[in-house]
């Protein structure tokens, strides 16, 4: 009996490990949930912009605010320890914003000038101090391809884009953007396969520039006319957010279908954008007036708190005792919003915990401010748009 029961098992267990490997090979190349590969994290543009990530190039850097005064011909520098500022140095006709380069060495100030007589004043951030002027035609913006193998002058005046050398700023070709009248600012795809740029000017509106062709790949009319002026990507990739200075508040574009998809009311005379230091938040400059030169002082100026994900509103700061909020950009701990106060001849100091105020007086019609050092790999343009 003992014997049979043996002979049993020796026969059932192989029949039950070939059955068991016959199951196996019937799931071959699937694998069940819990042995599937994790989903990729979801995109975040400004991932490397974070207060931990201050690349090696800014070394030394000292910690300063630059303010370009439009209407003094100077640049305002301010102690972001000391609130104070601590210099104020001559430079071209009509600077209208300070512009960290693609390899984070230099800070270029942006002189419009009155057409053909502007120019591009370096200045070395180690140091503070300004270089020699480079003459360049009507630089009112400037950024950088997301390769870093070219300088983009929005040459606004002649309608066109100017693609410099990025160290030199020898002309290397130009894109004209007849349907872009007043050619303004811009922001890149998460690819960088293109770029959008506002159009101030005429009906408003957008253009779509292909950047390896360097051709326009067309033109979008807002819903309601107005007058665009800053634009950002949101961190995921899919949303141009667009100031809008007449109908004060912000279009959302969905930027590789070129559509419009939403808007967001905001404060009078929309203008500028800054992201928050963790990338979760938009902090939009509300101006208090839809004049672009000689506004009111002490206007109703605000700053308005968007969240990406909700794309809704989470808080607004209004200038005590009146002010105009323009450009600028946060700290590289992301604890000081700092904007120019376009009509008021101020700087503003914004606590982003708060919301709280601090006042610093500068030059004539501050515009452009840019904040250094920050975080990040390399500068697309403007004020410190990092990636």
């Amino acid at each position: 009996m003992i014997e049979t029961s043996l002979r049993f098992i020796r026969l059932c267990v192989p029949l039950a490990l070939l059955i068991s490997l016959r199951a196996g090979a019937s799931h071959a190349g699937s694998c069940p949930e819990d042995c599937s590969d994790p989903p990729p994290p979801p995109l975040n543009i400004y991932s490397q912009t974070t207060a931990s990530h201050l690349s090696p190039a800014t070394a030394g850097a000292l910690p300063r605010v630059y303010v370009p005064n439009r209407s003094s011909n100077s640049v305002s520098v301010i102690d972001t320890v000391t609130l104070k500022e601590v210099d104020r140095f001559s430079v071209g006709s009509k600077p209208q914003h300070v512009v960290p380069s693609w390899d984070l060495k230099t800070l270029w100030v942006a002189n419009n000038g009155t057409g053909r007589n502007g120019s591009l004043t370096p200045i070395d951030p180690m140091t503070a101090k300004p270089g020699q002027q480079i003459a360049v035609d009507d630089p009112y913006n400037l950024y950088f391809m997301p390769d870093g193998s070219a300088a983009i002058v929005v040459d606004e005046a002649m309608k066109q884009l100017d693609f410099r050398d990025p160290h030199t700023m020898v002309l290397k070709s130009s894109l004209p953007t007849p349907t872009c009248p007043g050619i303004n600012h811009a922001d890149f795809s998460a690819d960088g396969s293109y770029a959008i740029f506002t159009c101030e000017y005429g009906d408003g509106g957008l253009a779509k520039i292909d950047l390896k062709n360097q051709k326009v790949l067309g033109h979008l009319d807002l819903s309601r006319m107005g007058m665009p002026q800053d634009i950002r990507l949101s961190p995921d990739g899919k949303v141009f957010y667009v100031a809008d200075m007449m109908n004060d508040g912000v279009f959302l574009i969905d930027g590789d279908s070129f559509k419009e998809i939403g808007f967001i009311p905001t404060g009078i005379g929309t203008h500028g954008f800054v992201v928050s230091r963790d990338g979760k938040r938009l902090y939009v400059s509300n101006r208090g007036s839809h004049k672009m030169e000689q506004g009111k002082a002490k206007g109703p100026g605000s700053v308005t708190v968007i969240d990406f994900a909700t794309r809704s509103v989470v808080a607004q700061w209004p200038i005590p005792g009146g002010g105009s909020p323009d450009m600028g950009n946060v700290s590289a701990d992301g604890k000081q919003l700092w904007l120019s106060g376009r009509f008021d001849s101020d700087v503003y100091m914004i606590d982003t915990t708060s919301g709280a105020v601090t006042k610093i007086r500068v030059g004539v019609e501050p515009h452009g401010l840019t904040v250094w050092p920050q975080p990040g790999r390399y500068s697309q343009g403007h004020t410190g748009n990092m990636r």
